[in-house]
């Protein structure tokens, strides 16, 4: 079976990271994957988004025109990613900056307060990995042991004293699913 993933929001907020993060874990886990980024022409607080897809079998393209799932960081996001989400597929919200109420009743809407979380936790940058955590929860297209694993090996030795609280922002977000 194939995930296909959209992951959406302003540049800065982790869009690329927590998509290539998803990839690598894809590929220890032994699946094919791809990813697809797309950025606006800003350094910062452009529009970015990337397409992940996640799948025991062959891809044939890495093009995601309707994702089985879309984690949507931003107003946006929301508004230009919500409806392209397949029937019976899942919508992850960030309401911490979503404001904006889902008004599709034919997909599955997990509502997280990912920055609160985050900002709660003591670091806003870890947003992106609450929502990863209430990915993997949802979806179960990685684990999170993969997802450790992947932030262990792909953390630089700098950063390794991060993984405790990326860690605890992934659990956060997989206990609010």
């Amino acid at each position: 079976m194939a995930q296909e993933i959209i992951l959406a929001g302003f540049g800065g907020q982790g869009i690329m990271l927590a998509g290539k993060l998803l990839t690598y874990t894809g590929m220890l886990e032994g699946k094919n994957v791809t990813w697809l980024p797309s950025y606006g022409p800003e350094m910062r607080g452009g529009t970015a988004n990337c397409t992940v897809i996640i799948s025991d079998e062959e891809i044939g393209s890495p093009i995601v025109t309707n994702p089985s799932v879309a984690l949507v960081f931003n107003n946006p996001s929301l508004e230009k990613f919500e409806p392209l989400v397949k029937t019976g597929g899942t919508l992850i919200v960030n309401t911490s900056l979503v404001t904006i109420k889902s008004k599709r009743t034919d997909i599955n809407i997990i509502n997280i307060p990912a920055n609160d979380i985050a900002i709660e936790l003591g670091e806003v940058k870890i947003t992106n990995m609450v929502m990863m955590g209430a990915f993997v929860a949802a979806t179960k297209a990685v684990s999170f042991e993969g997802v450790m694993d992947a932030l262990k090996k792909t953390l630089p030795a700098h950063r390794q004293n991060l993984l405790p609280l990326n860690e605890k922002a992934l659990k956060k977000g997989s206990e609010l699913v």
